[in-house]
């Protein structure tokens, strides 16, 4: 049986079976997990959106990021009708298998806004300030 404590211990190199390791992650009561994108060479966050095992699996498989849609309840491949995509450079799962970060190669603005990341709105003790314009 292997959990997440036990891969504390595990030196790097160490190699998991992705059903083994994915039977482990700890998705929520609606069986998603949270997913952070993140640009791989410059490290800005992009967004946050929910996979759930297929999501992930696709994604894995494919390179093409997908998510699942909570509103829509529907699987959403990242860029499929704005041409703005997400391929994927890595996966990586958090020390207690509960978040995802992806590292990916952004296409055009990450946001439905046409902002380059999700995150314009910056908030401080007396409200919020938008900081980014649209692309």
């Amino acid at each position: 049986m292997m959990d997440f404590k036990t891969l504390e211990n595990q030196p790097i190199g160490t190699r998991i079976d992705l059903d083994l390791l994915l039977g482990q992650v700890r998705w929520n009561p609606d069986g998603l997990i949270p997913a952070i994108a993140q640009q791989q060479d410059t490290g800005e966050v992009l967004m946050l959106a929910w996979m759930n095992e297929q999501a992930l699996r696709e994604t894995l498989s494919t390179g093409q990021v997908c998510y699942w849609s909570r509103s829509r309840q529907t699987y959403w491949r990242k860029g499929e009708s704005s041409g703005h995509r997400q391929r994927l450079v890595e996966a990586r799962l958090d020390c207690d298998g509960d978040a995802l970060l992806l590292l990916v190669n952004q296409q055009g603005p990450a946001c439905h806004t046409y902002r380059p990341n999700c995150f314009y709105v910056q908030v401080n003790d007396t409200g919020g300030t938008i900081i980014s314009q649209p692309e």
